[in-house]
């Protein structure tokens, strides 16, 4: 049984880091393209990053550039979620993501076959 698992979230003041890790049993993530996706309260999941499974290409949200850096260590089976200078406005349940897609079509949910519960990131002003 393949399952997907966030962890890292938490609260923090604007401003502040959080490191997002997002770990798989039954799922070998190498062979995997991963994302991150957020849903805010009151709107719809949106894409955030993702991360090509060489590590090579990694897409990210223009509202995040600059700030959010993803990663992975394929030893490990773990993608990472950087996230610096947060904003208020980033608070939501993060979702990560395993799908085999073509990076041009990482931004889209439905290209993901696998996901996590999610972890909440909440952003004090």
């Amino acid at each position: 049984q393949v399952q997907l698992v966030e962890s890292g979230g938490g609260l923090v003041q604007a401003g502040g880091s959080l490191r997002l890790s997002c770990g798989s049993s039954g799922l070998t993530f190498s062979g995997y393209v991963v994302g991150w996706f957020r849903q805010a309260p009151g709107k719809e999941r949106e894409f955030v990053a993702a991360i090509s499974q060489s590590g090579g290409r990694t897409p990210y949200a223009d509202s995040v550039k600059g700030r959010f850096t993803i990663s992975r260590d394929n030893a490990k089976n773990t993608v990472y979620l950087q996230m610096n200078s947060l904003k208020p406005e980033d608070t939501a349940v993060y979702y990560c993501a395993a799908g085999v897609t073509a990076q041009a079509e990482a931004v889209y949910q439905y290209k993901y076959n696998y996901w996590g519960q999610g972890t909440q990131v909440t952003v004090s002003s």
